[in-house]
């Protein structure tokens, strides 16, 4: 596990979000049987999700957002279809290119789509990127 003093290097209020999205994860990861245990790492200097043992998704990366200035995002691996499926599901939320999606710090995180995405990354593999409803 990375020490959370790596989120020392945020300015508030973006350090409390990507502590959130980061329990999110982590608690998505605990309540699949299929997930198993996360690597928590740090790639490209960002904080960095993935299920080693059950190979289940993808790896999921956080950090401030330096492309739309939304505050924070939330990034999967380009060769996915996730972030397709995810626009589908989800239109309102805001989406960078084919590996990302972005939040504000001004708005209450919609946790249970989000939580449904996370869930889609790291199972992707197992699922084969199937789109599940909630």
């Amino acid at each position: 596990m990375i020490e959370e003093m790596i989120f020392d290097k945020y300015p508030e209020p973006v350090k409390s979000c990507l502590i959130e999205l980061r329990t999110l994860i982590l608690e998505v990861a605990l309540s699949m049987d299929e997930v198993g245990e996360l690597e928590e790492t740090l790639k490209w200097g960002q904080p960095s999700y993935i299920p080693s043992k059950t190979k289940s998704g993808t790896s999921i990366r956080i950090d401030a957002d330096t492309q739309f200035g939304l505050d924070y995002a939330l990034y999967v691996n380009c060769k996915t279809n996730l972030v397709e499926n995810w626009r589908e599901l989800y239109p309102a939320f805001k989406y960078g290119s084919n590996r990302s999606v972005h939040f504000s710090v001004a708005e209450e995180l919609e946790k249970e789509k989000v939580n449904h995405m996370i869930a889609m990354a790291l199972t992707y593999f197992s699922n084969k990127g199937a789109k599940k409803k909630l």
